[in-house]
């Protein structure tokens, strides 16, 4: 395992894998585990990140970013195609597993969790570990499989029950769920606090059985990649500072909109944008 040598203690914790996503000509770094911990570093926290991956990327230098490395043959390696059908993904490879053993005592406290699974990567035991943080699931993860071929399609997640009951809030798109309305009455079950976001729609937000829609801003969208992650990690983030759901909401929100804007990792909140988002957000409190 890679960085042991320097733990310090961090804000926000994010476990899941980093992936190598394939576009023509080579290739990008993606995975909810790369846009939220940039994200979270934007918004001004320290972040560590475990994750799994082979020595075919090389992870960013960013300092407030510390990676630990569980070493592993391949990367987690994606392929996204836009057909007349819709996005077709491909799994080519997938890291190494992450459970406990991975995560350095140091990271046991953290106050912000992210469980951020891409290919059922992360051991749905984990989450029980950490009682004393902020914990927050995007589940996209648990709801795909993939065939011989790595063709990836939608799949029950029977451990939803037992994992979401240890969560403070989960967020996942309606794609993730094929917008299976039933599936969403079962998560909300076992959790007070379930974001579904609805790509240009913006979001619906359920909270202790009350729902709220929240629309974005229009933008000129160049790119959506990443979208859905920016929004979660935002939200988490606010809705750890603040207990308010809604106001949560607005800021992910906006963030997110003006991630569309540019591509990949391009999208990533500046400090600026952040500002200018909680000014918007207290604004239309007043």
């Amino acid at each position: 395992m890679l960085g042991l040598s320097r733990i310090e203690p961090v804000d926000y914790l994010v476990i899941g894998h980093v992936t190598k996503d394939i576009i023509p000509g080579g290739y990008t770094l993606g995975g909810t585990a790369s846009y939220a911990s940039q994200t979270a570093r934007s918004i001004g926290l320290k972040v560590g990140v475990v994750t799994s991956c082979g020595p075919d990327i090389e992870l960013p230098e960013i300092p407030g970013i510390h990676y630990i490395v569980v070493p592993s043959d391949y990367s987690s390696t994606f392929e996204n195609r836009q057909t007349p059908n819709g996005r077709v993904q491909t799994l080519f490879h997938t890291a190494a597993p992450l459970d406990l053993s991975a995560v350095p005592e140091t990271w046991r406290n953290t106050p912000i969790v992210h469980i951020a699974p891409i290919a059922r990567e992360v051991d749905t035991n984990l989450i029980r570990s950490f009682s004393n943080s902020f914990v927050g699931v995007t589940p996209q993860g648990y709801l795909r499989d993939w065939d011989h071929s790595g063709r990836i399609f939608p799949t029950e997640w029977p451990e939803a029950a037992y994992v979401l009951q240890y969560a403070n809030a989960a967020v996942l798109s309606i794609e993730d769920v094929q917008g299976e309305e039933e599936v969403l009455e079962e998560m909300l079950s076992s959790l007070r606090i379930l974001v579904v976001t609805e790509g240009a729609a913006g979001c619906r937000l359920f909270w202790n059985g009350d729902l709220r829609r929240f629309r974005p801003p229009q933008k000129d969208e160049i790119e959506p990649t990443g979208a859905g992650d920016i929004f979660a990690t935002s939200f988490f983030i606010r809705l750890s500072q603040t207990r308010d759901p809604w106001e949560a909401a607005r800021f992910a929100t906006v963030l997110a909109a003006n991630s569309v804007t540019r591509a990949g990792l391009l999208g990533i909140p500046t400090p600026d944008e952040v500002q200018s988002a909680l000014m918007e957000v207290i604004k239309n409190q007043l």
